[in-house]
């Protein structure tokens, strides 16, 4: 993610009480453990009329769609944002016992949660992510210093997601610090706060705009949408919340590309058909600054970009159209 990073770090970072549970460690999709790739079984991620499961193939075009379209570049390739590691972005879930973590907020902590709504503050965090690879964005034990280093945990019993920014686990002080957090109730269509940010720039979850590869894989069709990026953007729509840009002609965070009608998706191999499927039904979602057309997906070694860099580079901005800016059904 490429920020405005308008903070520095101060003496008065703001610190977070947690319990004091032992973490459970990683293993198999059981009761008690953390679970990295989980499938997710039955749980619904955000209601069906959220905005990211939305399906917008009859939502009317806004009337800037080619200018949009031509600013990206229309002969722009997709390309996914995902791969085995250390590429794309791992999650994990956790059981609703899993041990609660301080959290400093180091960037933007006048707007990141101190943990889910009537609950104790804290971070589920488990305490293999501080020395174990692949927990983080990035790869790095511990986060490291540099990058996005989102980490994205789902609490599978009690419904929320939480969701970190430029997370780091600080041995010299013992504790956790971020840029920013954000925990959503899964249950909930709730916005964040008019002019907040989230672990993203657009102030939007992160997790439920990933593509999947139990979802790219599975039986059934994909029933939400993906985040992608532009170079530059120029405020925000709902259903985004903050502003992270101002460049004359760039696209606000909130837009949602369509893949148009028209594109023949038969001859792809069934798990990118059904990728590129969904982004006829729901589309991509602006979420962040970055490189032109990228689609974010998980961290999973059973990703082939041998297949799928060649499916979505076939596949350019010209290929898609916008819904009307702020779309609401």
């Amino acid at each position: 993610m490429i920020r405005i990073l308008i903070a520095t770090l101060t003496a008065s970072l703001l610190m977070f009480a947690c319990s004091s549970e032992e973490p459970a460690g990683p293993g198999t999709p059981t009761g008690g453990q953390v679970v990295l790739n989980d499938p997710l079984a039955g749980v619904q991620i955000f209601p069906p009329d959220n905005w990211w499961n939305l399906d917008i193939s009859a939502a009317p075009l806004d009337s800037m769609s080619d200018d949009i379209i031509t600013w990206i570049g229309a002969g722009q390739q997709l390309h996914p944002d995902f791969a085995p590691p250390p590429y794309g972005m791992p999650y994990m879930s956790v059981p609703g016992t899993q041990a609660l973590e301080r959290v400093a907020f180091v960037l933007y902590g006048s707007q990141s949660d101190s943990g889910a709504p009537g609950r104790p503050a804290g971070y589920p965090i488990p305490a293999d992510a501080r020395i174990t690879p692949n927990y983080i964005e990035g790869g790095v034990a511990g986060g490291g210093t540099s990058g996005d280093r989102h980490l994205l945990i789902i609490d599978r019993d009690n419904g929320f997601l939480f969701e970190l920014f430029a997370t780091r686990w600080n041995a010299n002080l013992n504790r956790w610090e971020a840029g920013s957090g954000a925990v959503f109730d899964l249950g909930s269509n709730s916005r964040r706060t008019e002019g907040w940010t989230s672990a993203d720039a657009a102030g939007l979850a992160i997790f439920p705009g990933l593509v999947r590869y139990d979802e790219a894989n599975g039986s059934a069709d994909i029933d939400h949408a993906f985040r992608f990026t532009t170079r530059a953007t120029d405020g925000h729509v709902w259903p985004a919340s903050h502003t992270a840009g101002n460049t004359a002609g760039a696209p606000p965070l909130g837009t949602r590309l369509r893949l148009k009608a028209s594109v023949d998706l038969s001859s792809y191999p069934e798990a990118e058909r059904r990728i590129f499927e969904a982004m006829k039904r729901h589309g991509l979602i602006l979420a962040d600054n970055g490189t032109d057309m990228m689609i974010q997906g998980t961290m999973d070694d059973r990703w082939d970009n041998d297949v799928l860099n060649p499916a979505f580079h076939s596949l350019t901005a010209g290929d898609f159209e916008v819904v009307q800016l702020g779309y609401e059904p």
